[in-house]
This record gives C-alpha cells, structure tokens and sequence, in this order.
C-alpha cells in the first residue's frame, strides 16, 4: 500500500512539473502578453480591485496576471493579496495612496501561490501588518516553494530577481476570524484545503462583498494542480451560503452574478471529477478518456488549451488513487 501510494504521489509530481514545462512552453508559443496598467477600479463603496491579465505570468506583463483588492475605511486600509513582483506591489501601495491619504494597516493573504505573494516584501517594508492562514508556512518552507522562486528569478527576470524572497506572515490564523477597522467588519473565512491547503476568503458582511482569492477564477479555466478538488466544490458550496452580492475573484473581472459565477467554478471542478473519476475507475487510459469526455461547455473559456489537459489528467491520477 505504502509502494502504491508512494508511486502515485510520484506520478502527480511529475505531472505538475510537466504542467510547469507545458505552461512555459505555451507562453513563449503565444508571444509576449502587453502589460496590463494597474488601475483600480471602486467595485462597492469604499472596495477597489486592481485586475490582472488572463494570461500566464511573464516578463512582458510583469506577472500581472491575479487581482488583489483594498478596502478604504474612516481608521485605515486593509488590503488582500499582494500581487506577483515587489515592484507592482510598490505600484499598488502608490496607487492606494492616489485613493486615500489614511494608511495601510493590514495585508490578508488568501493564499500562498507566487503570482499573489511576491510583492508582500514590498508592504512588508512599509510596516503592514501581514495576516494568513497557518498553513501557509508549510508552503514556505517546501522544496516547491524554494524551486518555484529560483525558477521565476529565471522566467520573469528582472521583475523577481535575487533580491525576491520569501515572506511570512506576522500573524497566524487557524479558523474563522473577524475585527472591525473604522466600522467596517471583516470575517477571514478558512475555506481550505481546497484550491491550496491555506485558502483564506474575505467577506465584509455590510455590503456583502466576497474577495475569493482562487476559489473563484471568473470567466476562465482555473489551473487545478494538486488540488483537492473534492474539497474545493465543499468550499464553494460553502461560500454560496454566504448570499454575496458581488465576488471579487482571484482572477478576472469582477462579479455582480455571484452566484453563478461560483457555480461554474464548482460545475467545471465536478465535471473533471465525473470524468476522470469513471474512467480511472473503469481502467480506461487516460488519453481515450480525454478525447471521448465533453468539455464543450467550458472549452470557449480562455486557457481552456492551456491548462484543461492538465487539469485532467492531474484529477485522473488523484481519482485513480482514490478508486484503488
């Protein structure tokens, strides 16, 4: 059992380094993505998003590709994620400093995926307080967080480069926690294992505004990797018991139709399961089961080609597991 498992831990991992080789390969296919400006945008009264690209991360965009969210309040700003190179975190703070004159006093983490966590030196060095999930620093002291770096010192040079690190949070959460901060509450909602084991969701219960960090990708393939799919349709179930009027996801434009856009999230996630699921339970080789499984609802989505097959066959390898 012990051999058995162990063989298929090692069958996901190298299927995750050759997504890696994969998405690199098809981000120099495509060409350089334009940089997109950094502009934020009042998605409700006193919440501002900055949006990145619906592309992968590179030098030409400056791995601007997730959004990160503030909100303004009376006593100060509380900001969520940190973008993907100190440099347009340093933009950012300069941004929010366009918005409002009172300070930044606290950086949630939703999770600790590169593209949302390399600027967090940046605010680190203007004194915020930094705020995530536990979990989080077994991520930071992995090998795939230390290889993950050293290899975008490399892919997304000079926008991470040596003096790029690392960053923990000054504080530690384990479960559910709420403060107020110039009369607006925020509930910090542990929503995993799901997309990550650290994933931390935002809800400010006054206007109803969810900032989702990558539980909720919006109008696009989300990139699976090792999650734990099963989980993450739980969290997202969860989430729709929230009743949020308007979600800011982890990538893409804002939403105003939360509840479906949660849904195709959860719908996409369960149709990998399904599909997959049968055919490692049927011994079906993978590549028939691809090329016979549907993905005519999703295929229209950008990254489709980019990240679908990957996130198949990830799921194939995980539900094998599971049917043994």
């Amino acid at each position: 059992m012990v051999n058995t498992l162990a063989e298929g831990l090692r069958r996901v991992m190298h299927a995750w380094a050759a997504m890696c080789l994969g998405l690199a390969a098809s981000a120099l296919a495509a060409g350089p993505a334009v940089a997109q400006p950094l502009h934020p945008e009042e998605v409700a009264p006193g919440v501002w998003m900055v949006q990145g690209a619906s592309a992968l991360g590179t030098p030409a965009n400056r791995n601007f590709i997730s959004n990160a969210a503030f909100v303004v309040t009376p006593a100060g700003v509380v900001v969520v994620d940190a973008l993907g190179s100190p440099a347009l975190a340093e933009e950012l703070i300069q941004a929010i400093g366009r918005v409002t004159t009172q300070p930044i006093r606290r950086l949630i983490v939703t999770h600790y995926h590169a593209d949302h966590i390399y600027g967090l030196q940046a605010f680190q060095a203007a004194g915020v307080t930094l705020v995530a999930h536990r979990s989080g620093q077994d991520y930071l002291h992995s090998d795939t967080a230390a290889l993950r770096l050293q290899a975008s010192r490399e892919e997304l040079a000079p926008w991470i480069d040596g003096k790029t690190r690392l960053v923990a949070a000054d504080q530690w959460i384990d479960g559910p926690t709420a403060f107020s901060l110039g009369g607006v509450e925020f509930l910090l909602q542990p929503a995993g294992p799901a997309h990550t084991r650290e994933d931390l969701v935002v809800f400010l219960p006054g206007s109803r505004v969810l900032i989702a960090g990558d539980i909720v990708f919006r109008g696009r393939i989300p990139f699976v990797g090792q999650a734990d799919s099963g989980r993450w349709i739980e969290a997202l179930d969860r989430l729709l018991t929230l009743d949020a009027r308007l979600i800011v996801p982890g990538h893409g434009p804002v939403s105003t139709s939360a509840q479906s856009d949660l849904a195709l999230t959860r719908d996409y996630l369960k149709h990998l399961r399904q599909t997959m699921g049968e055919a490692a339970r049927n011994l079906e080789p993978f590549e028939e089961a691809y090329a016979q499984a549907d993905w005519s609802r999703f295929a229209h989505l950008p990254l489709f080609k980019a990240a679908n097959r990957i996130n198949a066959y990830n799921t194939y390898l995980l539900m094998e597991q599971g049917a043994r």
